[in-house]
């Protein structure tokens, strides 16, 4: 993603809209094609520019779908937790209908052996007793104890329809999320299918150059010094030494360790570890805290970046986040203005 590479914000937006084989063509034109005399810039390096542009966009795209999967995922987690809960209750609630039938029931019987049934005994005995409560108030031919026993029943039944209902409606509402969970996952699997396509039709020397820069300024991965930092509070020390232990873990969609991250399951895992319990998405870890101005942040405070806050890392110190970049990069440090800041928040 462009983001991750420092590349200019400009050239990048101009990229953003190159197709993959427009992008695939101009690249191998330019590394075919003999230099023009009057040509201004370098051809091959501007069809190199080119795909790497576009596979920042791919994979900025890709990273976007992750996080709307993420969150349809945590949904489906929480609906089918939900859905247990109902079930266990409605299935309370029948047993609870039944016993109580079970003794009326058992009052007829007696009834019965002695010469009949009571018609209020057969009423209660009944699937739908509502109305009868109100007739038999006004006749007068109920006694107190008597109603206590049908309004007792009656609200049982209720409660037992109400969690049938509510039980279905979780049931629906979970079918859907597990629909949207799969679209959007096919939309991810899209998005780096194509990106991995144009990355290997690119040049051997075009991929290395590319795989160093995406490992950040295109050096080797270097632990900056970040003696000095000091974490608001012990949890966020926590945090901070955890993330930092992920450095070098690969990038993989839809994780959130031990051994592999995305950018949101990265922060969500290391503030685990700090008995601090985050939201799967970035987007809800931006308001997962308070939030305080870029001047103020400290170790531990996570920063949310882009408008539409699709990606997180982790401020460790000194002019420097933690974070999951992109598939085919890992878990490794970057200066915190690498992309556009949307918000800090201290959880």
């Amino acid at each position: 993603m462009p983001s991750h590479r420092r590349t200019s914000q400009h050239g990048q937006a101009a990229l953003a809209g190159v197709t993959v084989l427009s992008a695939l063509a101009t690249a191998a034109a330019a590394l075919t094609a003999p230099p023009a005399a009057a040509a201004p810039a370098d051809p091959p390096a501007a069809g190199r520019e080119a795909a790497a542009a576009r596979l920042d966009a791919l994979y900025e795209q890709a990273e976007r779908a992750t996080e709307r999967f993420n969150g349809v995922t945590a949904r489906t987690e929480e609906l089918r937790a939900t859905v247990a809960v109902l079930q266990d209750r409605t299935a309370r609630a029948q047993e609870r209908l039944n016993r109580m039938r079970g003794r009326l029931g058992a009052l007829a019987a007696a009834q019965y052996r002695s010469g009949g049934i009571d018609p209020l005994l057969r009423l209660m005995l009944s699937e739908r007793p509502d109305s009868y409560l109100e007739k038999a108030t006004a006749l007068d031919r109920i006694g107190t104890a008597q109603a206590g026993g049908l309004r007792e029943l009656r609200a049982a039944q209720r409660f037992l329809e109400q969690q049938r209902r509510e039980t279905a409606a979780a049931l629906t509402e979970l079918a859907e999320s597990r629909r949207l969970a799969a679209r959007h996952k096919k939309d991810v699997l899209r998005r780096l299918g194509t990106a991995r396509r144009l990355l290997n039709a690119l040049p051997r020397d075009a991929r290395e150059a590319y795989g160093r820069a995406s490992r950040g300024d295109g050096r080797d991965p270097v632990i900056p010094d970040l003696s000095g930092a000091v974490p608001v509070s012990g949890r966020a020390a926590t945090a901070v030494s955890a993330v930092r232990s992920a450095v070098g873990a690969p990038y993989a969609w839809g994780s959130s360790g031990p051994t592999a991250f995305d950018c949101s399951g990265l922060t969500q895992w290391a503030y685990a570890w700090a008995g601090i319990s985050l939201p799967r998405t970035s987007q809800a870890q931006a308001g997962a805290g308070r939030q305080v101005p870029l001047s103020q942040v400290q170790p531990g405070d996570l920063v949310i970046y882009r408008s539409d806050a699709s990606h997180v890392g982790m401020y460790v110190g000194n002019g420097q986040v933690v974070h999951a970049p992109h598939p085919g990069a890992q878990v490794r440090y970057d200066p915190v203005g690498m992309m556009p800041i949307s918000a800090v928040t201290r959880p």
